[in-house]
This record gives C-alpha cells, structure tokens and sequence, in this order.
C-alpha cells in the first residue's frame, strides 16, 4: 500500500510552535490504496475565506511517513495557474551565482530518483524548457532517460509526479547540458527505493539526486554501502518538518540538504539574505556517528551525524515554477512548489558542473562530496552563511548559526567561487 503525504486540504499549520491539522474532509481510498483527502461541500463563502487564510500561514510541514516507507517533502503555494508564479530559472541562476559560470554541465549525467511514475514527464519538460529558453532535452535527442528500476513500469502516483517535474526540471534548469536519467522504483518503499539508486549509478550517473525521505530505522546503516560509490555523488533533502533527522540524508556518505528562505534585491534575482527555513530538517542522527569530515570541522556533536550539509531555497513562499500536467488533487499547470526536495537535484547539478570541469582539467569524478566540501579552501567565499532563523524550539540545534548549524549545515552555495574550488580539489 502506498502513502502519500497531506494533501493540499490537510495543512499542518505552526502556530506559536505547535502544529494542527487542517482537514476538509474525511479521507478515502484510492485505487491505490493511498488516502485522499475530499472536499465537503461547504459554502463558497466560508470555503474561500477558509482557503485564503492558509495561504497567508506559515508554510506547511508535512508529517513523515510510516517507518519503511519514504515520502517526497515537496509543498505547493496556491493553486496551479496557467502560467509561471514562482522563481524563474534565470533568477535562481543569478541569485546563487551559477550565471557566472560558462560551464553547463556537458558531459554528465545526473540521475534522478523516486518512486511510481510520471507518465507526462518528458512533456512536461519540454514545456517547461520552452518558456524559460532552455536547451530540449528529449529521449531523441539523447539528453533524457527514464528507466523503471524494477524493470516494469510502476503505477502512476499525482503527488510523486509532481515531485518528478520538480527534480527534472530544475536539474535541466541549473545545468541544462548535462543529460537527466530518471529512475523510477517500483514503489515509496526504502528497499525499492535503493534498488533504484543502484540502477541510478548502473546507467552512469556521477550524481544521483534523491528527493525522499523517512524515519531513521536501526538497520539503516546497511543501506549506507549503497551510497559509498567511487566517482559518483548523492544528494537528498533532509525533510521538511522542522527539527528532526530523515534516512538516506543522515547517511555520512550523502550529502544532506536542508531549506532556506530567500530574499532577492531585485526582479533579477539578485541576492540579498537568506534565513534559516522554519521546515528546514535537521539535527543529529540517533544511528549514524560523526564522520571524520565533520569531526574535522570542529562540530560538537556527541559523535552523531549532522544533518543537514548544505541549504538552499526551500521555503515554497520563495518557491521554484514548475510545469505538471498530471493532475493534482485536480489541478495541472505551474505550480509554486518548495521543500527541501528542491535544492537536492540543483545541490546535484551543481556537482554535474563541477565534475564537467574536472574533466577538462584531466581529474576524475568527485568522490566524498561532503568531504570535499567541509574541506574545501576559503570557506567563507564559498558559502553564504545562514546565521538567522529555526526549524523548533529545541535550543541550539534548532537555531541557524555562524559556521556549521543543524538547520542550514554549511550554508548555501556561491556557486560561482564554490564549482571552481570543487573543480581543483
């Protein structure tokens, strides 16, 4: 049976530190098994009025998913709208920097994976690169894949092919001549789940992008090999409930990556702060210990893994545009989505263009990213520093930080000072 997280009409609201829960209607079943959420039929009146009022909140935080199973921590701002309402590929280029590197990507692939399937995915790109002037990238033409990890195609799921178009497009939309391979397992379960990410580096991928998630278990370390690969880099979303430490992010060999909020000076996108994203997960591992990279940053951390490594944009208030057609809790068209689910494949496409340099200097595919990263030269220009901001109330390892912080990690990429030092590493 299949799990999918609340829905549009079941808001997990913060309130002064405490959440509720906000449904209209009880749930049902799907042809799936999943639960849905159906509408009363309240009056139009109380019903806008209703919904309006969860749109001016603080963002959603969703509720992990039972042990075993993985859910995408992706979030939708309003409705879906006939055209773009959310960031722009030309504004988050600019705002992290990535514009000041000619470097594409070419050359790499970045392999994205999650669970059931897309059956509009590759449309759904293709709408997408056209209104924001990107490269095609087709099964034509070379540049996209999709394989079914388990060799059949899976059920089609609304909610994770929501978080597919998130992945793919915005893997194209930061390193838009690197080619996309997107591996679907057969199910949400973590056993299929890796199965995929062995797949994923099969097809030759030297990053892998795992926008998924669940509850630490105490076998997890088992699956931690899987991610131990020479040449090849993972990255994953740490979760979107706050405070709180999710598997494969808290895996040492997966470089974790939480949320931030972000303000822009102008409509280009030109960067002015960030702070840390209330939903950003993070915190210390119950099962991992600390690796030696973290260890050698200087971190207290009662020899625990911490999580998460890097930030990036995940509030949906400063969400991405992202086109799906398969419709949603009856909706398709852009969507103004968020979630840490947004900065793993563009963490990922960043080392698909650091390793695209690597190349031309005559070196091998990065291998430890984090590792490279908590070791990489001149910290401070690499980096901008999240020093404000909480995802709880538990004290200091829910509170954004100089240096390393549990909320945002190390921070956010220059990327344009960030992708070269990785490139000479």
């Amino acid at each position: 049976m299949g799990w999918s997280w609340p829905s549009p009409y079941q808001r997990n609201l913060r309130h002064g530190g405490m959440r509720r829960a906000i449904c209209l209607g009880p749930p049902k079943a799907n042809n799936g098994g999943s639960k849905v959420y159906r509408r009363h039929r309240l009056p139009f009146l109380f019903l806008k009025a209703l919904m309006t009022s969860l749109l001016i909140v603080q963002p959603v935080l969703a509720d992990r998913p039972p042990d075993g199973l993985a859910r995408p921590p992706v979030h939708i701002k309003d409705d879906a709208r006939s055209a773009p309402t959310g960031l722009t590929p030309a504004q988050v280029r600019h705002f992290y920097g990535f514009d000041q590197i000619a470097n594409k990507g070419a050359g790499q692939t970045i392999a994205i994976v999650d669970a059931f399937d897309d059956p509009n995915i590759e449309s759904d790109l293709a709408v997408f690169s056209a209104q924001f002037g990107l490269p095609s990238c087709t099964t034509a033409n070379g540049c996209f894949r999709k394989i079914y990890a388990a060799g059949s195609k899976p059920r089609a799921d609304a909610g994770w092919s929501l978080e597919i178009s998130l992945d793919v497009e915005w893997a194209h939309a930061i390193a838009p001549a690197a080619k996309i391979v997107l591996v679907e397992a057969a199910t949400n379960s973590f056993a299929n789940l890796i199965q995929a990410v062995d797949v994923a580096v099969a097809s030759g991928a030297s990053a892998v992008s795992m926008s998924f998630g669940g509850n630490e278990f105490a076998s997890q370390t088992t699956y931690d090999a899987h991610f131990n690969v020479p040449g090849v880099t993972f990255t994953a979303s740490s979760g979107d409930s706050g405070s709180g430490v999710e598997y494969p992010a808290a895996s040492p060999y997966v470089l974790a990556v939480g949320g931030t909020t972000i303000q822009t000076a102008d409509a280009l996108g030109t960067y002015s702060s960030e702070t840390a994203w209330s939903g950003s997960g993070g915190g210390q591992s119950a099962i991992e210990s600390e690796p030696l990279y973290q260890s050698s940053f200087g971190i207290a951390s009662n020899n625990k893994r911490g999580v998460p490594d890097v930030a990036y944009d995940g509030d949906p208030n400063t969400g991405f545009s992202v086109y799906d057609s398969v419709r949603y809790q009856g909706q398709a068209g852009w969507f103004q989505i968020g979630g840490t689910s947004a900065g793993a494949p563009q963490w990922a496409a960043l080392i698909a263009i650091a390793n695209s340099m690597r190349v031309g200097l005559g070196k091998g595919a990065i291998y430890g990213a984090p590792f490279a990263l908590y070791n990489a030269s001149a910290y401070g220009a690499n980096f901008h520093e999240i020093s404000s901001g909480s995802n709880g109330s538990c004290g200091t390892l829910c509170n954004a930080g100089s240096g390393y912080d549990y909320v945002t990690g190390l921070g956010s990429p220059r990327a344009a000072a960030l992708i070269p030092a990785l490139a000479t590493y």
